[in-house]
């Protein structure tokens, strides 16, 4: 994810064009529900669905303050699994490793520290845990052609029950390269969607592409291969001319709801949109 927010103090108003339908040839169809906003230094960075619908938004201020005095200086998009909530932390240009910090239903939070692997970059865009619970899906920054698999914390019985160090079991071997992946969720056993912030278009057609990464099997912490494609573009809407940053994504089983998040330009930056899909049934 971006190293440093835009600084805003002023909103001077975004607007939402109308909702449509949109895909990528073969993909499923998702058509756009409506779009809401969410305080860009409070819930810019992610967001992750709650059993009873409601959201979890993570932002710079997010971090508490403990955790920003050891030097984790940045905050990912969020995952929440069987009541547990899964953040992904990062620390300096010079860290030499990254942080996953796991708050129970009972609000005890624990941090699993993962030393850096030889050649693995310090970013740490997002925490994604596997529908069985069992596994943790996280990503880097840049041109990437792989995901990063870790047994889930606490929900996996291979991990400290109190915190501690965090291994890496394996990985998701990408097809394709994806560039600046800013937030993963599962949407079933099998399926992945990535928001990324590559407007270059030369990876996919798309400027900020909400990419589908398609499993042969479930997370199992052994070595896999993930087809990649680009369902639609992520929308940029703004009264505020500038660039735009796709964020965190989000997709929630029990009303079939997927979210993703964009930070408008300019002093619109202070709202994160926050725009609603639901897949089409032909």
């Amino acid at each position: 994810m971006r190293r440093q927010l835009l600084a805003a103090t002023a909103l001077l108003g975004a607007f939402t064009l109308g909702a449509g339908t949109a895909s990528a040839a073969g993909a499923p169809r998702w058509t756009e529900t409506g779009t809401a906003y969410t305080d860009t230094l409070g819930g810019g960075q992610g967001l992750a669905a709650r059993a009873d619908g409601s959201l979890l938004y993570r932002g710079l201020a997010s971090i508490p303050l403990d955790l920003r005095v050891k030097g984790w200086n940045h905050i990912g998009d969020p995952d929440i699994a069987r009541g547990h909530v899964f953040d992904a932390y990062q620390g300096s240009d010079t860290a030499t490793s990254k942080m996953f910090a796991v708050t129970t239903p009972a609000g005890k939070r624990y941090e699993y520290v993962h030393p850096l692997n030889p050649g693995e970059k310090l970013n740490n865009s997002f925490a994604a845990v596997s529908p069985d619970g069992q596994w943790l899906v996280s990503g880097e920054w840049g041109t990437q052609s792989r995901l990063q698999v870790f047994p889930a914390p606490l929900l996996n019985p291979s991990t400290p029950p109190t915190g501690g160090e965090l291994k890496e079991a394996g990985q998701i071997t990408l097809d394709q390269p994806v560039r600046d992946i800013q937030g993963c969720d599962f949407v079933t056993e099998t399926r992945l969607l990535c928001a990324s912030n590559d407007a270059s278009g030369t990876l996919f057609p798309e400027i900020r592409p909400l990419l589908q990464v398609d499993l042969p099997r479930k997370p199992d912490g052994q070595p896999v291969t993930g087809a990649v494609q680009s369902v639609f573009a992520l929308p940029q809407r703004s009264v505020c001319t500038g660039t735009f940053e796709a964020e965190g994504v989000d997709y929630d089983a029990n009303s079939g709801t997927l979210r993703a998040q964009v930070i408008p330009p300019g002093v619109c930056a202070a709202a994160t949109a926050v725009h609603a899909y639901q897949q089409v049934t032909d």
